[in-house]
């Protein structure tokens, strides 16, 4: 098995100099966090291979495009070539003028263009024929990042056993940031993400953020982060705070090198107090934030002034973007500012560098830091955090971190401060220059327990793992997936039997459903099925419904077919008149009814669906979310009404149904089936009404559940249009 890593960048960038290829390393957490699981993957007793697919940072002109594949392949890469001025548009379109302002809470810097989002559709559908195009029976795809949101959905479509995993390592926003999307976009971002088996954020905020927008804007719940999309694939959505390689980092920090450029840096700094601020230039970060405070630190508490100085580390990011210029015209003036109001001839304030910084450069500015300001507006994890405590390898040193950001859930012990509050900024500095030591490695030693605990290979086995599970409970409801060879033998059995008879459930079985009932109108293709069906003598037709008996009248009384009603209380069998199979009294309905009124008015869109037996209340084309609410109240209100009564509360699809005790389809299938011997049983349907039905049946007889939830049924299908499907191969047969 190979597993397949695809993020919007390599592991390095390609670079042409001299018409040669020239390879240069890229920076950043996700690609030295992801290495280091990947190379200790390889080295596992599972010695799991892997391949990286992403652009190599240059447009590729065909005749050099194997060369780069070759030589790309020798690391473990596998590049997708897309010209520069589609890549410029992707990144610097949708990706960073949209989702990264919405997704960090900055939604009036947010832009919403068609042709971006063009070009994030053509980006993602490139990135997915790149990957068809390497791909090998029984690898892993593992997609990072709001770059490639629509990914998995479209490889799903392509390769619809593949095990997918998605990880984002950005904030989820909330729902009402979320909706800001144009509607179509929302609900393709949401669908392209579903499309994974396993779906993975920071924190449980995070989480908690998409399994609202699935349920609100998709409809989707979710039991314990487990989700059922679409009825037929059950997938994952969790929590797995990424961590650092702990030990690396620790070793690293402790080699002569870094000791001895750390000590250099002191020498050149002075015997000060040491601050570090260490950032990518982006709006998200909070730069001009801590600079006030900073400033305001040093204003309020004069006595610190020539004792402490600020290493001011700003990595240039999204060169030629407009705001991001200015951003970097705001840090150099408000850094001015201050070096000019509070420096002197042998002190400056703040130590001022705007270049990207190499490893062990950093690692030596950690390693000396008296304290540490990690303090975003917003940010997904932020590594920066836990790779300064990870190199504080005498325990000393504090951490300000902000509350803002997904590591502060992990690293409890730092101080944690709201970055848009200056005063709760400056009082931490404060504190943290005066905390004692012994204070300084109690805190320190709690957080590298846990950062050394979960690190970055715990979570990428972590991640895996749960991938792996996932897949293997998929496995076990495909395991009753109606097979190839089990589909034979049933139209074997139903071509050579001489009496059959066919219980077919309507809703979610043989028709979709739909927001209001009333509107799920039989089709054409489905009526001219069943009639077809039913004109053969040797079938008794039935359609076991849980509608009332007029609606099912007018969509089926033309055909020569049985209907069961109200699941169960009416039955009409074929050239017959209605029926009730139990005489059960009605009069209950003047109490139960103001209840069910009462909920009709709380919940707008709900209605209460009145049937000569029972009861129903729907939701479906209500708010989700309410709804959500609504129907546990109202189901336990109802349990406890009915209790010690002879009526039942059944919890069906989007619906709550009040009804007597000893109606259901199973006593009206067993009705039926006592009337004659049948050499051939079939049942089909979709939600709780129809476990009865299954039970009800003979133990040779052919049950089929529509979905992939669990079952008295003997077998699975996906939805209802593999139930036309198999009903239209039944009657070819016949006819044939």
């Amino acid at each position: 098995m190979t597993l397949l890593v695809v993020s919007n960048r390599l592991p390095f960038t390609v670079s042409s100099r001299d018409h040669k290829l020239v390879f240069h390393a890229s920076p950043g957490g996700l690609v030295s966090g992801l290495t280091a699981y990947l190379e200790w993957a390889r080295q596992d007793p599972s010695r799991t291979d892997y391949l990286w697919v992403g652009w190599p940072g240059i447009e590729v002109e065909e005749g050099s495009r194997e060369l780069l594949r070759t030589k790309a392949a020798k690391q473990k890469a596998s590049p997708v070539f897309l010209d520069a001025d589609t890549m410029k548009k992707f990144y610097q379109g949708f990706c960073n003028s949209t989702i990264w302002p919405l997704f960090h809470y900055f939604p009036t810097y947010a832009k919403f263009r068609e042709e971006d989002w063009a070009q994030y559709v053509k980006v993602n559908e490139a990135f997915r024929d790149s990957i068809v195009k390497v791909y090998q029976a029984n690898d892993t795809v593992w997609v990072h990042d709001y770059h490639l949101m629509l990914l998995p959905k479209l490889l799903r479509e392509k390769l619809p056993d593949l095990s997918i995993g998605f990880f984002l390592h950005t904030p989820f926003p909330s729902h009402d940031i979320f909706r800001t999307l144009p509607t179509t976009w929302r609900r393709e971002i949401l669908e392209g993400i579903l499309g994974a088996d396993l779906i993975g954020f920071h924190t449980i905020d995070y989480t908690q953020h998409f399994l609202r927008c699935i349920l609100r804007i998709l409809g989707y719940e979710h039991n314990f982060g487990q989700v059922l999309v679409d009825g037929e694939r059950t997938i994952k959505i969790d929590t797995f705070p990424m961590g650092v390689d702990y030990r690396e980092i620790c070793n690293a920090a402790k080699s002569d090198d870094i000791q001895e450029e750390g000590r250099g840096l002191r020498e050149r700094l002075g015997n000060r107090k040491i601050i570090l601020s260490q950032d990518r230039l982006d709006y998200t970060k909070g730069i001009k934030h801590r600079l006030e405070a900073y400033s305001i630190f040093l204003d309020r508490h004069p006595q610190w002034q020539r004792k402490v100085v600020l290493v001011l580390s700003v990595v240039p990011s999204r060169l030629g973007a407009e705001q991001y210029e200015q951003m970097k015209e705001e840090i150099d003036k408000l850094v001015g500012s201050i070096n000019g109001k509070f420096g002197t001839i042998d002190w400056t304030p703040i130590v001022y560098r705007y270049r990207f910084l190499p490893y062990n450069q950093l690692l030596s500015l950690f390693s000396i830091s008296d304290v540490a300001l990690v303090t975003p507006l917003r940010d997904g994890m932020n590594l920066v955090a836990k790779e300064y405590v990870a190199s504080k390898t005498d325990q000393k040193g504090v951490l300000i971190l902000s509350e803002m950001k997904g590591a502060s859930r992990e690293l409890g012990e730092a101080l944690i401060i709201n970055p848009n509050d200056t005063s709760e900024i400056v009082d931490a500095i404060k504190t943290a220059l005066e905390m004692p030591e012994a204070e300084q490695v109690r805190r320190n030693q709690a957080m590298q327990t846990r950062l050394e605990r979960y690190d970055v290979i715990k979570w990428g086995q972590d991640f895996m793992g749960k991938l792996q599970s996932i897949k293997q409970q998929q496995k076990k409801f495909s395991a009753k997936l109606l097979d190839a060879a089990t589909r034979e033998k049933m139209i074997r059995d139903y071509d050579t039997s001489q009496n059959r008879i066919l219980f077919l459930d309507y809703d979610g079985t043989l028709s979709p459903f739909k927001a209001r009932p009333e509107t799920a109108v039989p089709e054409k293709t489905l009526l001219a099925v069943l009639n077809a069906l039913s004109e053969d003598p040797r079938n008794n037709l039935v359609i076991i419904s849980g509608r009332n008996r007029s609606l099912l009248q007018d969509w089926f009384g033309s055909l020569n077919l049985g209907i069961v009603a109200e699941h169960g209380a009416w039955i009409r069998q074929k050239g017959k008149d209605w029926v009730p199979t139990i005489k059960v009294e009605s009069n209950w309905k003047e109490k139960v009814r103001p209840t069910l009124r009462g909920y009709e008015d709380r919940l707008p869109g709900s209605l209460l669906e009145e049937k000569e037996f029972s009861l129903v209340w729907h939701f479906r084309a209500a708010d989700p979310e309410l709804a959500y609410v609504r129907s546990k109240e109202l189901a336990d209100e109802l349990s406890y009404f009915t209790e010690n009564t002879e009526l039942q509360v059944l919890q069906g699809s989007k619906s709550i149904e009040v009804r007597n005790v000893g109606i259901n389809k199973g006593m009206a299938a067993k009705l039926l089936l006592s009337e004659t011997t049948f050499d051939f049983v079939l049942a089909m349907g979709d939600d709780w009404a129809d476990e009865d039905l299954f039970e009800a049946i003979p133990d040779q007889a052919y049950s089929i559940k529509v979905g992939l939830a669990k079952s008295y049924a003997k077998f699975n299908l996906r939805n209802h249009r593999e139930v036309i499907q198999l009903l239209t191969d039944l009657y070819k047969t016949g006819k044939s």
